[in-house]
């Protein structure tokens, strides 16, 4: 089977300081992966260069997205294409209402697809089904984007806009950060949500209780830039246990 996701040998600098140092990874359909790792191993970096950020500089290697070369795309070419960020840190976005960020998200996809704009009324019937699965009252999608949200309400919300951009490749940066068990338990179930032949799941977490709910096929360590180790998920419980002091 072809590789969704394939990185080659990828080094990438932020500023003046070298983050990645030869990251290799593979990423076929359905599966999901898990990275942990170390503060600073570079796991951030990863998901933020995949996503498009410009500030990112990539000094050497290769990524390829569905046979063809993310890092020739923009940002906003990678989200058409299927690459969505879920943040570790989801920012506020004052002024502009969840449902009309998210309607203008999924149609500015659309069209650079080539494909027709979503009615206001199929949007509606699309978003209310996806909140619903996600507990997340539709006042709350009138509201601004993030604003005076909890935590566990931010992270909800990004799993709500997964759910309707319907990525093939979804990148989650910690989004088990900040969650008590009940916002963890819905957080999850849209992840899993996701699961299907044709997508892909990048989970970074530094907490084996994430992966209790939504099991990765693959489990990497990441140090110094790097994928150090790989396995299955007996590796996490081993992290939880002994920590990184032998990977770092």
């Amino acid at each position: 089977m072809t590789n969704l996701l394939d990185i080659q040998n990828l080094t990438v600098k932020v500023g003046d300081k070298q983050i990645l140092n030869g990251l290799t990874l593979q990423m076929k359909p359905g599966e999901v992966h898990a990275i942990m790792g170390p503060n600073g191993a570079g796991k951030s970096t990863l998901a933020s260069t995949l996503a498009g950020r410009e500030d990112y500089e990539v000094t050497g290697g290769s990524v390829a997205f569905n046979g063809e070369d993310l890092l020739e795309l923009g940002a906003h070419e990678r989200a058409a294409a299927g690459v969505f960020l879920g943040f570790q840190y989801p920012v506020e976005i004052p002024g502009v209402s969840n449902l009309n960020f998210l309607r203008t998200a999924l149609n500015s996809q659309r069209k650079i697809r080539g494909e027709s704009e979503v009615s206001a009324a199929e949007f509606m019937k699309i978003v209310k089904e996806k909140a619903a699965g996600l507990k997340m009252d539709m006042d709350m999608l009138k509201r601004f984007v993030n604003v005076g949200f909890s935590g566990g309400e931010k992270k909800r919300n990004e799993m709500v806009q997964m759910a309707v951009l319907n990525p093939t490749l979804a990148i989650l940066d910690e989004t088990d950060s900040g969650l008590d068990i009940d916002a963890l338990r819905i957080v999850s179930e849209g992840i899993n949500a996701q699961r299907r032949d044709d997508t892909a799941i990048l989970l970074i977490t530094h907490y084996q209780r994430l992966l209790d709910y939504v099991r990765p096929d693959v489990i990497h360590v990441m140090a110094k830039g790097k994928i150090v180790r790989s396995g299955g998920p007996s590796l996490a419980r081993e992290l939880e246990e002994r920590g990184y002091a032998d990977v770092a």
